[in-house]
């Protein structure tokens, strides 16, 4: 039976803040977020004072309890129980006031991570695969689904809304294959399968770190404290909320298969047309719950890293791996690579996955510990990375094994799954 302990919402340690302070202010600027640390550490030091306030209260009132009631003392005592009483509405004030300011403080990012204000300061760190030279016009994947009639983005459009779509027939076909692909293959590397919710309550969302930053991209359901997540890592990394696990079982490794939703509220005119920008999606998700240590920690992301690329590799599709730079990667991450695919149709590459060490930043918010051998607890480490995520893989697969009669080539390690061999409008 795993131990339960009660949730706590630091995120970054008060004793971390103190000790580090310049470095927290630093991390917050290279992320490109406001903090205002020295009002933490006054909040803080005010919050100490009246707990030792009033544990002195109760010294003195313990100590009255024993004298002879008298007036004297009876006025004491009415005096003292009003005292607790203001500082513990005091407490409860600045109690709210500090974790709303530290739950804006971001992650402090590791030393190799580049400093950028944006995407122009990420660092390519590896490429493979070799660009497709056509010698035909190539079509983009939405003049192939039409042409296939394979993807339907009018209708799609016409029942969904906005950024809606269809996939049917062949395109649907190797939606399925690619997920179950991957799947697979992460539960024979020894991940554990995992059907995740795509309903989550709130403190999911704030422990993942997807709140208080990116409230604006979250659907909110009609139902009290229910919403959609835009990602199996917000459900899965809170399996283990409030609950401390044994070192011995670290770490735990998910594949998670689940639908996303993102209102992509701050991409507005970005991506409008096509497969790569949508509402509503699939992902597998790698999830690791693992010891609270960095040297471990950076072994399994690159774990992660080349389990993606297999991936990649597997279907023949060329890419790109960007390490992030500081202004680039999100609020609880100390280190993230992005895995570029090629899409022709873009002329460029365009993101495909997402792989990140999060430290014990969930963690915290989560209250997830572990109980070392000599009987200390710890917080664990989380990470994760997006091993496919579809439709938008579709738009590479499709434009780079389109060919002149326009029909799709099926990479080889997909025709057992789809059935067939080429995706033809015949």
């Amino acid at each position: 039976m795993l131990k339960q302990v009660q949730h706590d919402k630091n995120m970054l340690s008060l004793d971390f803040i103190k000790k580090n302070k310049e470095k927290v202010i630093e991390a917050a600027r290279n992320k490109n977020r406001e903090i205002d640390v020295e009002k933490i550490i006054i909040l803080d030091n005010n919050r100490r004072q009246l707990i030792q306030r009033s544990q002195k209260l109760r010294e003195e009132r313990n100590v009255l309890a024993k004298k002879t009631v008298d007036d004297q003392v009876k006025i004491r005592g009415k005096e003292i129980k009003s005292e607790l009483k203001n500082i513990e509405d005091e407490l409860k004030g600045i109690g709210k006031e500090l974790n709303k300011l530290v739950s804006y403080l971001p992650n402090v990012p590791l030393d190799e991570v580049p400093i950028g204000k944006d995407a122009s300061g990420n660092v390519e760190v590896k490429k493979w695969g070799v660009i497709p030279k056509f010698d035909f016009t190539p079509k983009s994947h939405i003049e192939l689904g039409k042409y296939l009639d394979i993807i339907d983005i009018e209708r799609g459009s016409k029942t969904s809304g906005y950024r809606g779509y269809f996939l049917k027939n062949g395109g649907a076909i190797l939606h399925f294959a690619l997920l179950f692909y991957t799947f697979k293959k992460l539960i024979e590397k020894g991940y554990t399968p995992i059907i995740a919710p795509a309903i989550v309550k709130g403190f999911t969302l704030f422990g993942s770190g997807q709140f208080p930053w990116g409230e604006q991209e979250v659907y909110k359901l009609n139902d009290e404290d229910a919403y959609l997540a835009g990602t199996a890592e917000v459900p899965v990394t809170a399996y283990f909320s409030c609950e401390i696990l044994n070192e011995k079982d670290l770490p735990k490794k998910f594949v998670a298969l689940s639908p996303c939703f993102r209102k992509e509220a701050g991409s507005y005119g970005k991506d409008t047309k096509g497969l790569y920008r949508v509402h509503e999606f699939w992902k597998i998700e790698q999830i690791i719950v693992g010891k609270n240590d960095i040297n471990e920690a950076k072994k399994l992301h690159e774990e992660l890293q080349q389990n993606s690329e297999q991936i990649l590799q597997d279907f023949g599709l060329p890419y790109r791996v960007l390490l992030m730079c500081s202004g680039d990667m999100g609020e609880p991450q100390i280190k993230k690579y992005d895995i570029e695919t090629w899409m022709p149709s873009r002329n460029a590459y365009g993101e495909t996955m997402s792989n990140s060490i999060m430290g014990d930043f969930q963690t915290r918010r989560l209250n997830i510990k572990y109980r070392k051998k000599d009987g200390k607890t710890e917080y664990c480490y989380s990470l994760n990375n997006t091993a496919l995520a579809s439709p938008r893989i579709l738009i590479a697969l499709l434009e780079n094994n389109q060919q002149k009669d326009g029909t799709i080539k099926i990479p080889k390690a997909l025709q057992y799954l789809t059935g067939i061999t080429t995706i033809s409008n015949k």
